[in-house]
């Protein structure tokens, strides 16, 4: 069964870094494109990043610049690393993998197959 687990969610401060990681079973991580999205209160569910199989990477519009996707073959994990972060980035950020389709890269969540439970980012001073 395919599984993903989001770690790393934080309080940090506007400006700061956070580095968020999504570790896979069931799968390696290299076979299927992976996305991040995140939801914040009151908010629709929003696309983040994605991370095709082939190893190319694509970001929405509100983090390009800012926001990096990555993924380590070794642990079978994939990685957000944020940078400048701001207070409207605060949201529970979801991992999510896309077993066939191409939904990952134009960041629609309805096609994602399998989904994290998600970990809580807060950005405040």
């Amino acid at each position: 069964q395919l599984q993903l687990v989001e770690s790393g969610g934080d309080l940090v401060q506007p400006g700061g870094s956070l580095r968020l990681s999504c570790a896979a079973s069931g799968f390696t991580v290299n076979s299927y494109s992976i996305g991040w999205f995140r939801q914040a209160p009151g908010k629709e569910r929003e696309w983040v990043a994605c991370i095709i199989f082939s190893g190319s990477s694509v970001y929405g519009d509100a983090v390009k610049g800012r926001f990096t996707i990555s993924r380590d073959n070794a642990k079978n994990t994939v990685y957000l690393q944020m940078n400048s972060l701001k207070p409207e980035d605060t949201a529970v950020y979801y991992c999510a993998v896309e077993v066939r389709g191409s939904s990952c890269v134009f960041g629609r969540s309805n096609g994602m197959d399998y989904w994290g439970k998600g970990t809580l980012v807060t950005v405040s001073s």
